[in-house]
């Protein structure tokens, strides 16, 4: 099938599939005797995973790296648990520093709340932000 198909049935657009092919995450297809793309029917089901999997966050190196264990016939399951599990290790991190953000922030903003601005004088570039004030 021509390109335009397993866009429109995976969702991507056909942009998306040639950068995959380059990328290495969709083996390139035969070609017609006219020279297009000619897709298998399979093509539209790894679209799809490559589709969802960004999704829940893996980069395309990731992905990848999945997709490569599994045209080698191997089961990739226990590399993806290694790949969520450092993922999720990952937002546990960044989840962390936005709570101290957020907490540093109601600070500043209690401290918005109470600084009168007729009293920021030179010397300070803004008596909100400056620890020392």
């Amino acid at each position: 099938m021509r390109i335009g198909k397993p866009a429109t049935a995976s969702g991507v657009t056909a942009k998306t599939i040639r950068f995959y092919e380059q990328a290495g995450l969709l083996p390139e297809p035969a070609r017609t005797a006219g020279g297009y793309r000619d897709y298998a029917p399979e093509a539209v089901q790894r679209l799809g995973f490559i589709r969802d999997v960004q999704g829940a966050g893996l980069s395309l190196a990731e992905i990848r790296s999945v997709l490569e264990l599994r045209d080698d016939g191997q089961a990739p399951c226990g590399h993806v648990t290694e790949l969520i599990n450092a993922h999720l290790a990952e937002i546990d991190r960044r989840m962390a520093e936005l709570v101290a953000t957020r907490a540093a922030l109601r600070g500043l903003a209690r401290r918005a709340t109470q600084t009168d601005p007729a009293t920021c004088t030179e010397g300070y570039i803004c008596r909100i932000l400056t620890t020392s004030a």
